[in-house]
């Protein structure tokens, strides 16, 4: 499966990162040099209520810029969200987007940027990777957790309220102007939602790593991405005022998303997107429950691949089966030692089964997963994941 740099690829990372403890100060200059002046903060209102936003908004003030705050933005944010958002950043003549938050107020803004420079009401036209054809308002994205990686990638992930399942919009149009990368700003994240996005980021690496249409600078990406994982998940988990643990969160979290984002994700998004579309679920934590089942289902397919992954992680092994199996039980053990929920205590339907594997067979990343996976593979694994929670 090693490329050995012979397949052609190309490579585009449109945005600036700016990273580092306390870099949120640098915010003002860095909306300056992207041009901004009248600027929607979109967030959503957990980080309101946490004082998160204010953090920024307070900066803003200071600084004597003109801003609205939208904070309608669901979990698994809704087409709705977006042309919402877009009817707002209208009224005050927004040149500037600001996304405060995890991966749903992020991809919300970037699909706001479409509708404005497309001059657009509704987003569902947007929907794949050609549709989006130019370039919106600049967008500074300021994550608060560490697993999506949003802030650097080009894809918008929008649930599409008519037709109840994820859509994704992918272009170098919805890329971030500018993303402001300060762990500080992750400090009082819960142990909870700490060990789930820390998996998510886990599985982003992985799954983009082992993707079918990975490339060199990516497999990089995520190799480095795993080896932060595997060495301070647990510690951001046990301790979150660990500032060493909480910054290589942040940029293994950052790593991730270049590395899918520039190969794929595979089926254990597959499943993930249809769970978040049929039960509106937390997308982190269902990648999170399924990976170590769907690598294991995966096994005998990749398993040279898996094996580096073991590598990645500290593990050594004598042949690539060895360092495959480890990489696996490795994953299993870490989604023990943070405490992550099992699939059943989620409540899902094993009724819904048949529909949610369909959906999975039917999701534009299923073709790039290492294993061919059917319908039947896909309601198999739920059946096991679902027992293995009881």
């Amino acid at each position: 499966m090693d490329h050995k740099c012979t397949a052609p690829f190309e490579f585009t990372l449109p945005t600036k990162i700016v990273y580092g403890r306390g870099v949120l100060k640098q915010l003002p200059e860095e909306i300056r040099l992207a041009g901004g002046s009248k600027i929607l903060v979109m967030t959503d209102p957990g980080l309101v209520k946490a004082g998160i936003t204010a953090k920024v908004t307070d900066l803003l003030d200071q600084n004597g810029f003109t801003y609205t705050l939208f904070d309608g933005i669901e979990a698994n944010p809704k087409d709705v969200n977006a042309e919402e958002a877009a009817r707002a950043a209208r009224t005050i003549d927004a040149d500037c987007l600001l996304a405060v938050g995890g991966g749903s107020p992020i991809d919300c803004a970037k699909a706001v940027g479409v509708l404005l420079a497309h001059d657009a009401e509704f987003i569902k036209p947007y929907e794949g990777k050609t549709a989006a054809t130019l370039q919106g308002p600049p967008l500074i994205t300021v994550p608060t957790t560490s697993g999506t990686g949003s802030e650097i990638t080009f894809s918008s992930v929008i649930t599409d309220t008519k037709n109840n399942y994820k859509m994704t919009i992918k272009s170098p149009y919805t890329a971030a102007t500018t993303a402001v990368c300060d762990p500080e700003l992750t400090l009082s994240v819960p142990a909870s939602v700490t060990a789930a996005t820390g998996v998510d980021a886990l599985t982003h690496s992985i799954e983009g790593f082992t993707a079918k249409n990975s490339e060199p600078i990516g497999d990089a990406a995520a190799l480095y991405s795993i080896e932060l994982i595997a060495g301070n998940l647990v510690k951001a988990v046990e301790d979150g005022s660990d500032i060493e643990a909480r910054s290589n969160m942040l940029m293994a979290s950052m790593l991730g998303g270049i590395s899918f984002s520039h190969s794929d994700v595979a089926s254990v998004h597959c499943i993930a997107e249809a769970l978040g579309s049929l039960y509106d679920l937390p997308h982190g934590t269902c990648n999170a429950i399924f990976l170590p089942y769907v690598m294991e289902y995966n096994m005998d397919y990749c398993q040279d691949r898996y094996a580096r992954v073991a590598t990645a992680m500290g593990l050594s092994w004598e042949t690539e089966a060895e360092g495959a199996k480890k990489a696996v039980d490795f994953v299993k053990q870490l989604t023990r030692d943070v405490k992550l929920p099992t699939f059943a205590s989620l409540d899902p339907d094993p009724a819904d089964f048949p529909k949610l594997a369909e959906m999975s067979v039917n999701n534009g990343s299923n073709d790039d997963n290492p294993r061919p996976m059917t319908a039947h593979d896909y309601e198999v694994l739920l059946d096991i994941v679902y027992n293995d929670g009881k």
